[in-house]
């Protein structure tokens, strides 16, 4: 089965229609007890759309079709739905109620990485799996289970693993449906959220996926790693450096014919050249590794790569410039492993600032490299200077959140003590190493996926955390790739519970949530978020501004008059700003939860700070809407205005 067949049917199995009756007054069912939430339910397997309800014949749909309900009747003692692709008057025909199933929150998982976790395990009822997040020690419940699991292929209270491989929600959407969660907190101290999913693969027959050869599928896989340096003045000798080890390590791959493998780029990075002309650009790609075909091109292409004669306006540079124009401007489709090397002896400037030519902060651009699959090293030049303008912690923190890399949880920021160029030169040769030596271990069919070769430990132990690292990235890499080419399967379940948080390790999580909001609905968002940021910054002048500027705000949106009337305790989700969708998602909201009293104990830096992290996640929704290549269509014939787009739970207010 390929991977566009094997899991939830990928390509968003669209339903056979016919051409829709169209009324201009017509719309869905409201879900209970909400204004503006319409019924909308999923199909399962072996539902057929009817032109009349109670008929015997129809055509049968695709498994997770979504459709809007319109009227629902009673039939030879069997509920019947009319249903249509989208909410704006179109009916198809009427399905039975019996081979649907509800979808009131409009939400899907994707799975993480299983690279540094067990297989996440799909429970029968949801008290088996609450009984052993109540245990402060649940490994006594879930290793009988996975012992279980491994001998038998089954055990009890459990209907399914999560596949073996990897399969990339940004590389191909997939539907992993989401019918009802909450948030709880474990035994162990853990916030950790309880979700029933809906999960179904097309049947395999007898014979017809044959035995892969994984160590063949291995031989293609390779590797693209993109250095992003800051190029600014004092940053001379790690220039240098970084091209030696470049210039090294492939004179290595050559000698081992994997220049087919392993290839290099880089990108270079200054500051605004609005505020200091005199740096010349703010981002310039040297090389492009799509384009780089041998060692002697790659250092052909940086030769001209110098640092800046002229000074730039602050300390801080503009790194998430030059990490973004390599996510962007790269077309990482064509490796399966995907790394990015920043190296920078300062912090970046944020993206309130008006020397930010991206807008971004750490939060975005992460997410962004994150879509591509990209992991973000860094490696920190912690220089006396830097030390001098106190710039080290606000930089540490910067880097940390950027180079999580969401796969595994892993963080890849690696400080280099007084900025000392031989120890940043071991790393780099370690890093260029080690990538290279995973490479040549899947080439050559070693089982032993991501470790170095017959390499010695390295004394420095920074050294040796980033090789331990880089084999649980690459061992993740290597799963996403074999997900890609081996078509792997999902689960052959349709409705089970899961934790999104592994049951053992529960700092490690194992899925993430999306929100598939419309066109309409992130409108609405956006233009919400905007008039909260406006009072909010009003409110940093005149605390108590804030929500009266909310209330009236409110008021003039038609909100309900006898809302705007409660006391001063009253959160913002109360005031009937934002939309219902948001209402029972399984996440705590820091905007919705957030009261009058609270943000008036608050001083001028906690005010600051939640300002900061609502303006990011209005750039977010920006980009969303000018993302056009992620919008989706539920279902076939649908309005585009129904299209959605998969927005990650934290990003929502």
């Amino acid at each position: 089965m390929t991977l566009r067949a094997a899991l939830l049917t990928l390509t968003i199995s669209l339903p056979i229609v016919t051409a829709p009756l169209v009324f201009a007054d017509q719309r869905p069912l409201l879900q209970e007890g909400k204004e503006t939430l319409f019924q909308r339910i999923l199909t399962t397997p072996g539902c057929h759309l009817t032109q009349q309800a109670g008929a015997a014949d129809g055509d049968i749909q695709p498994v997770f079709s979504r459709f809007y309900v319109y009227q629902r009747s009673q039939e030879n003692n069997e509920n019947w739905l009319e249903v249509g692709p989208d909410s704006y008057g179109g009916t198809i025909g009427w399905l039975p109620e019996s081979c649907t199933v509800d979808w009131k929150m409009q939400l899907t998982l994707s799975f993480t990485s299983p690279a540094n976790r067990e297989r996440l395990m799909f429970f029968e009822e949801q008290d088996g799996l609450t009984k052993i997040l109540d245990d402060f020690e649940p490994s006594g419940q879930v290793a009988p289970l996975r012992a279980k699991l491994l001998r038998d292929g089954e055990a009890p209270g459990i209907v399914a693993q999560e596949p073996e491989y990897f399969v990339d929600l940004h590389e191909q959407f997939y539907l992993l449906p989401i019918l009802e969660g909450e948030e709880i907190m474990t035994e162990a101290g853990f916030m950790t959220r309880l979700l029933r999913v809906a999960s179904v693969s097309e049947a395999i027959e007898e014979g017809q996926q044959e035995q892969q050869d994984l160590s063949a599928q291995l031989r293609e896989f390779n590797a693209g790693v993109v250095f992003v340096i800051d190029s600014t003045a004092s940053m001379g000798p790690y220039i240098e450096r970084t091209r030696e080890a470049v210039g090294r390590i492939y004179q290595r791959i050559e000698d081992q014919n994997l220049t087919d493998q392993v290839k290099f780029g880089l990108v270079s990075y200054r500051d605004s050249i609005e505020a200091a002309p005199e740096v010349e650009y703010v981002t310039r790609m040297f090389a492009d590794p799509n384009n780089v075909e041998s060692g002697s091109d790659f250092m052909a292409s940086v030769a001209d790569l110098s640092e800046a004669q002229a000074s730039t306006v602050g300390w801080e540079e503009d790194a998430f410039a030059g990490v973004m124009q390599a996510v962007e401007d790269i077309e990482w489709s064509n490796f399966g492993a995907r790394y990015i090397v920043l190296i920078t002896d300062a912090s970046a400037i944020e993206g309130d600032s008006e020397r930010s030519s991206t807008g971004f902060n750490a939060d975005q651009v992460r997410l962004e490299a994150g879509r591509q699959g990209i992991a973000v090293y860094t490696l920190h030049l912690k220089t006396p200077a830097g030390e001098n303008n106190g710039d080290h912690a606000r930089a540490e923190a910067q880097y940390s959140n950027l180079s999580t890399f969401a796969g595994t949880g892993t963080s890849l920021y690696y400080p280099v003590n007084t900025g000392d160029v031989e120890l940043f030169g071991q790393r780099v040769d370690a890093l260029a190493s080690a990538i290279t030596d995973q490479v040549q271990a899947a080439y050559l069919g070693d089982e032993a996926i991501g470790s170095a070769l017959n390499a010695d430990e390295p004394d420095d132990p920074g050294e040796q955390r980033l090789v331990n690292d880089l084999e649980v990235i690459g061992h993740a890499m290597r799963l996403a790739y074999l997900g890609q080419v081996t078509g792997s399967q999902a689960p052959p379940v349709f409705e089970a519970w899961i934790s999104d948080r592994d049951l053992i390790a529960q700092n490690i999580p194992t899925t993430e949530v999306r929100v598939l909001l419309t066109k309409g609905q992130l409108s609405d968002l956006s233009d919400v978020v905007s008039e909260i940021l406006n009072s909010a910054n009003a409110g940093l002048i005149s605390p108590t501004d804030m929500f009266e500027r909310l209330r009236s705000v409110a008021a003039a949106m038609g909100a309900d008059p006898s809302q705007l009337q409660q006391s001063e305790g009253q959160h913002l989700g109360e005031l009937g700003l934002l939309g219902e969708y948001l209402e029972d998602l399984p996440y705590q909201s820091e905007v919705l939860n957030l009261d009058e009293e609270t943000w008036l104990s608050w001083d001028g830096l906690q005010q600051e700070r939640f300002i900061r992290r609502l303006a990011t996640k209005l750039r977010h929704y920006q980009r969303y809407n000018e993302d056009v290549d992620r919008w989706v269509s539920l279902a076939e014939g649908a309005d585009p205005r129904d299209d959605v787009y998969p927005i990650p739970i934290e990003m929502m207010p």
